[in-house]
This record gives C-alpha cells, structure tokens and sequence, in this order.
C-alpha cells in the first residue's frame, strides 16, 4: 500500500521550510507544486443518468417534508473511521441518509430548509471536486489521487436530482441558521456540534423514529433490490455447497470467503458478518468468528446475506448436513423447525398481528419438545412460562430492508405490535439449539443447532418467499446438495 507524502517540516538541521505559497504543505517544491496544478484535461462529465430510484428519494423527501412543517431538517451521511494508523473502514452511509438521497458519499449531508410558501428546499452538501489549486487533489490522503474521482456539484445534481452545495461551508451556515432544527444524530460531530444551541435530543428521536416508521412498507424499488440480493444470496449459498470438500480440508472461513466472493462480486458487500457455524458452533446465535472445523457427518448452520449496491440486503439461512446427508437425529431436530417455519411463514398475512408468525412458529417448537419428553407438558403451560426459550432462543424473525434489522428504531406500537401490511419484508427464522453442555438432553442431541431463515414478502393476498430459490425441506436439500456437489 503507497504512503501519502509527508507533510510535515524536513529535519531539524536544515533551513525551516516556510509556507509554500501554494498551500500549507512544506516540503513541496514551488516547481513540483506548480507542475501539479496545470497540465490535467477536463473531466466534466455532462450526460449523467438520475439514480434509478431518483423519483422514490423524491417521494421519501416529500413525505419527511410533511411531517416535519416550517423545521430544518438535517440528515448526515457521516464520516470515515479510523481502522488502524491512518487507514479507515470502508464507509457505509447512514441509511436515513441514503434512503432519502441514493447518494453514499462519506461527509454528505442532505438539509431541508422550509420555505415560506410551505414545504421544504432540499439541498444535499457534498465535498466538491478535489481542489487542484491549493494541492489536496495529491497531497490529502482523500485527495482524488489517492482515492479516487468525486462527482463534481454539477455532476451530482444530475444523478441525485437535488441541488448541490459544498459541505465545507455547511457548518457555519447551521451556526448562523434560525428557526427550529432537527438532525439524526450519531454519524457526523461536526454537524451535531454547529447545532449543539438549537436541538434537543426528545425532538431529534422523532425525527429517526419517523424515518424508521417510514421504511416498515417497501415501495417497488426497493422489494426489486431486495429479490436482487436474495437471488445473489442463492448463488452464493450454491457456491458454498460446491466447495465444502475444500472447507473440509481447511476452516469454516473458506465457507466465509466464499460467500464474500459472490457479495463482493454482484454486490456491494455482505449485508452483515456472516455466520458459517459448523458443528457445535451452530448454538452460538451469533458465530462470526468462523474458525472452527469442517466436518463431514456435522451440520453447517450458514447465515449470510448479500448486500446490492443500493444497500439492500437478503437474511438467509440454511443448516446444511456437510456430507450431503442428514442423520436420523438431525432430520428429526431439522424437521421440526421447519414444521415451525412453515406455521411461521402461513401466519404471515396481511392485517394479521406481527406477533402471530412468532407465535406459530413457537407452539410447534413447544410440541415437539413435549414430544421428546424435553420438559413437562401441556404445551399450554410451557409457552405461558416461555420454558421452550432454552432451546429455541430468539425471536422467530425481523423486518428486512437497507439494515439487516430494519426499522429498528420503530415504535412497538408500529412493529412489534404492529399490524402486517402489504410491501412490509420480514424474516421468519425458528431455531432449535442444543448446546454441547446442557445435561438437560439426551446425548446424541448436544452439540446440534438448526437454523431455517427465509425473506417473506407480504402481498395483498398472503405472502411470498423471496428466497424460495433455496430448498428448505430435508429431501429437497439433500437432492440440491447432491446436484450441486455431483
């Protein structure tokens, strides 16, 4: 990796380099300085295409601006983050900032500014061109050279559909602005601290939980990217099947990286870290790690989810027999947590409680503990006393969009106890796990965690399986299996 040029004084025996009359980099050479100011051909770019989802940024602002009569509202991308030295993260925008804008520049900002005649003015402020003049376009560490063209202002008014400023002059325009404001907090100080004396975090929280509330019902974009990551989620998940004999041979982190090959190729990313839980990593809920063993005769829980380029991301999971065939003791465990599913998935209606799939999908994980003689009936009892939550864990699903966990900041009263509409995207993923230590079980099932997560569209009718390209019955995954690895 090339290191930027230093910027800072030479030794302390020769003569001090005074101020470069090109900028505030000593050390650069009046000629070497001069040189890199002319000689570069013009890029602007005139016949830019809007963003494909340009009129449904349009409709979200629209829709904020509403809620939000005679406020200033500013949304942050945020900033980059140091990984180590001076190296950084890759940036992901904020979503309520991607959501209104397309954009995912780090250290945009989008800022509605009512108007007297009602409604708002948006503008969205974004670090201009790189400047070639006092040398940061070369001598900056995100200076283009180093990172990469930016789209100018011009530029990107075409593709965003909203007026452009510069975002260095942002700060100072906040300080000076009047009336009330409201930002989402959390992604950019600088912008926090320019309205520390105009903001309070009660009205601040409205401001999310709106734009939280507002991405629970999909529009047809985004259901159209969210089928896009789902379906590069089933490439990837067929890739894996085909290298398991090399996972074997390694680590459950060629499974990882296999999968992150397929992300990173038809999309942006993985949409989170991707659990590849072999063997008795499968009860830990949250394996990232993916480090263990890859053994023929175990399961693999694998749970992961392509990201497309707009953000949007599939939630997926399958817990796979490694050699391409269950046991008796994990078909029967398998079986019953996709008995849960499909209970799960018919309870998604629209007008039905969000609560209800849950709730399904428990009552039949509860029976088939009963049914093991794992505990003491009647199932009544056990879901009143949540005693199945030893094995079953988590909650049987979430929403689904440009977060994993969509909607998160939500209020209960519109998600959780919410009511199920059509264009709402949820999981519903009921587990079984048996961890290698409970005492409480027989033998032969310690150690064994099933997992089945797909992505449920609701429709004016039912629902739908956008992930339906994966098999989830046991016969149906070990024929897959054997295609793919044959």
């Amino acid at each position: 990796m090339a290191e930027e040029l230093p910027a800072t004084p030479e030794t302390e025996s020769e003569e001090p380099i005074k101020q470069r009359k090109n900028g505030l980099y000593p050390g650069v050479s009046d000629e070497l300085a001069e040189s890199m100011k002319s000689g570069w051909a013009d890029t602007e770019l005139t016949d830019l295409a809007p963003i494909a989802q340009a009129a449904e940024t349009a409709a979200r602002r629209a829709a904020l601006s509403a809620r939000f009569p005679g406020e200033r509202l500013v949304v942050p991308a945020g900033n980059l983050k140091t990984r180590s030295n001076d190296t950084e993260y890759p940036f992901r925008a904020s979503v309520e900032y991607a959501y209104l804008t397309g954009n995912q520049t780090e250290d945009g900002v989008l800022v509605l500014e009512p108007v007297a005649a009602g409604g708002h003015k948006a503008t969205i402020y974004l670090l201009p061109r790189s400047d070639r003049e006092n040398g940061e376009f070369w001598l900056s560490g995100q200076g283009e050279l180093w990172v990469g063209r930016r789209h100018s202002l011009t530029e990107a008014e075409q593709v965003y559909g909203i007026p452009a400023s510069d975002v260095r002059e942002l700060a100072d325009a906040l300080r000076a602005a009047t009336g009330p404001v409201r930002v989402v907090r959390g992604f950019d100080a600088g912008i926090e601290a320019a309205l520390t004396d105009k903001v309070t975090a009660e009205h601040d929280d409205e401001l999310r939980v709106f734009l939280s509330e507002a991405r629970l019902v999909k529009d047809e974009f985004e259901i159209g990217e969210l089928q896009k990551a789902v379906d590069s989620t089933v490439r990837g998940f067929e890739d894996v099947v085909r290298v398991l004999d090399k996972a074997e041979a390694t680590s459950e982190r060629y499974i990882e990286g296999t999968f992150f090959l397929r992300a990173r190729v038809e999309g942006n990313d993985v949409g989170y870290g991707s659990i590849c839980a072999a063997g008795p990593h499968a009860c830990t809920l949250h394996w990232v790690r993916n480090d263990g063993a890859v053994r023929s005769g175990e399961l693999l829980l694998l749970d992961a989810g392509v990201e497309t380029h707009t953000y949007y991301t599939a939630d997926v999971t399958r817990t796979l027999p490694i050699n391409g065939t269950y046991t008796d003791i994990q078909k029967k465990i398998y079986d019953a947590v996709y008995d849960a599913q499909e209970a799960g998935i018919a309870a998604v209606q629209p007008g039905g409680k969000y609560r209800d799939f849950h709730d399904a999908a428990q009552r039949v994980l509860a029976e088939r503990i009963v049914e093991w003689g794992l505990v003491e009936g009647p199932v009544e009892r056990v879901l009143e006393l949540g005693l199945q939550r030893r094995w079953t864990l988590h909650g049987t699903g979430h929403m689904l969009g440009m977060d994993v966990h969509d909607c998160a900041a939500a209020r209960v009263e519109s998600y959780v106890d919410g009511v199920l509409e059509p264009g709402m995207v949820l999981t519903v993923e009921p587990g079984l796990y048996f961890q290698a230590d409970d005492l409480t079980v027989p033998v032969e099932y310690r150690g064994i965690g099933v997992r089945i997560e797909d992505d449920i569209l609701v429709t004016e009718s039912g629902n739908r399986n956008l992930s339906a390209g994966l098999p989830r019955r046991s016969d149906e995954v070990e024929a897959w299996m054997a295609r793919l690895k044959g």
